[in-house]
């Protein structure tokens, strides 16, 4: 037994028979809503160079609107997550789409900036009512593979990052501002799909009282809340290094594309379509990767092996940067399932408030550095951003200062410990 005096937290290991129990329909199902979310969402953002010509806009007021829909989400979502860890409400999540679909319609109907703000930010809250439970349900129907889970969720949300560019090329750019009340009908189908994953997850025990109480064991690793709280600042600093970056594809690239290399409006939305159908696929390798080969591993490989590739693509003609962006976002968004799953393990018992934590901060620093991004473009030039961030992968170095909680826990003998809170109904 430990003799020290700082109090300590335990990390539960997952099930190993918890597999087969799997509630596929809800996973995918889950994922599916995600992927329709997150489409209506980038399609406002791969709409923004008509928005810059027809309300004559600058990049920092680009940057602007992508911080109002990104900075509301970053602040409610751990607030959210926090108190439905206590709370748990599972018609939150069609409250939530509801929203959403309201901000869409509110943007449809902008005549000037500050209402194309204020629908930016409604899009947010939605989004910040949609993220943790949509991702604490993935972890009940997970089975145990929680990271294949976490990346069955998370793909849904890259895969609709990647259509909503072709949503905008070939739908809101011909049929102009109004039409995105067309797009709004995704969203109202994922309001009916999440009504349903509702129902489902009021009649499962997680609600039950005891079901949502933390449990600490008396074996496994146990880790300082010193040491705990050191590694969630690293994964955080991580997460900022993995979002800035990819900012800056995501919300400019377009431009980039165009001012250096003179391409087409549509062009350029395809050419952002297959660097985000890229990171859908890397964000669906990383879970399972991690859950076979440990997820410290797959966080190293991810954010510090991109560097070579975002160091050399400033310099690459258009073939090259479309090859470099692709295995870019191949590489780089495998973190993200990764880094979201061991700071869940870190602080057993908090889903709702650890994702809400990872998945506001995503927006947030997304958000930040557009703004920042968008100033410094106006003063410097597209192509100095890309000078800039090419350097941000560096920061993946600090990996080397998380705790090697996986490979100890697979030394632990092979018995099957209790069932965390969130997996113990699928015991039943």
């Amino acid at each position: 037994m430990a003799t020290s005096k700082s109090p300590v937290v335990t990390i539960l290991s997952p099930p190993p028979t918890a597999v087969s129990e799997t509630v596929v329909r809800i996973l995918l199902t889950i994922s599916f809503c995600h992927l329709l979310n997150d489409t209506v969402q980038t399609t406002i953002l791969a709409y923004y160079p008509v928005l810059k010509s027809n309300f004559h806009l600058s990049y920092a007021r680009i940057g602007l609107i992508t911080l109002a829909y990104q900075i509301t989400a970053s602040i409610l979502q751990p607030i959210i997550g926090a108190y439905t860890d206590r709370r748990p409400r599972p018609f939150s999540l069609p409250v939530g789409m509801a929203v959403t679909t309201l901000g869409l319609f509110s943007w449809s109907l902008a005549r000037d900036f500050y209402m194309l703000l204020f629908s930016a930010a409604l899009v947010g809250v939605g989004s910040a009512i949609f993220h943790p439970e949509s991702s604490r349900v993935a972890r009940m129907a997970s089975g145990g593979q929680h990271g294949l889970a976490q990346s069955t969720f998370q793909v849904g949300g890259n895969a609709g990052a990647a259509i909503g560019p072709l949503l905008a090329a070939f739908i809101i750019v011909p049929l102009g501002q109004y039409s995105l009340r067309y797009i709004s009908l995704l969203s109202l189908l994922a309001l009916l799909l999440l009504a349903g994953v509702g129902v489902w997850y009021k009649h499962s025990s997680p609600l039950k009282p005891q079901a949502t109480a933390v449990r600490t064991l008396d074996t496994g690793l146990v880790l300082s809340h010193r040491k705990v709280a050191f590694s969630i600042i690293i994964l955080v600093v991580l997460i900022f290094s993995k979002y800035a970056y990819l900012s800056s594809l995501s919300g400019y690239f377009t431009f980039y594309l165009i001012g250096k290399f003179h391409v087409s409006l549509q062009s350029a939305q395809v050419y952002l379509f297959l660097f985000l159908g890229a990171a859908a696929v890397g964000t669906f390798a990383g879970g399972p990767i991690g859950d076979r080969i440990g997820r410290k591993y797959v966080i190293w490989c991810s954010i510090l092996g991109v560097l070579p590739f975002t160091l050399a693509m400033p310099y690459a003609n258009l073939f090259w940067t479309t090859v470099l962006t692709i295995i870019t976002g191949l590489v780089l968004a495998s973190a993200f399932s990764a880094i979201v799953v061991f700071a869940q393990e870190l602080v057993p018992g908090r889903i709702g408030m650890i994702s809400g934590l990872f998945f506001g901060l995503s927006f947030g620093f997304g958000g930040a550095a557009a703004a920042v991004l968008g100033k410094v473009a106006d003063v410097r030039g597209i192509n100095y951003v890309y000078h800039v961030c090419s350097f941000l992968p560096l920061i993946g170095l600090l990996t080397v200062f998380l705790p090697n909680i996986e490979p100890e826990r697979r030394q632990q003998p092979a018995t099957t410990p209790p069932l965390p809170a969130e997996c113990e109904s699928s015991s039943d």
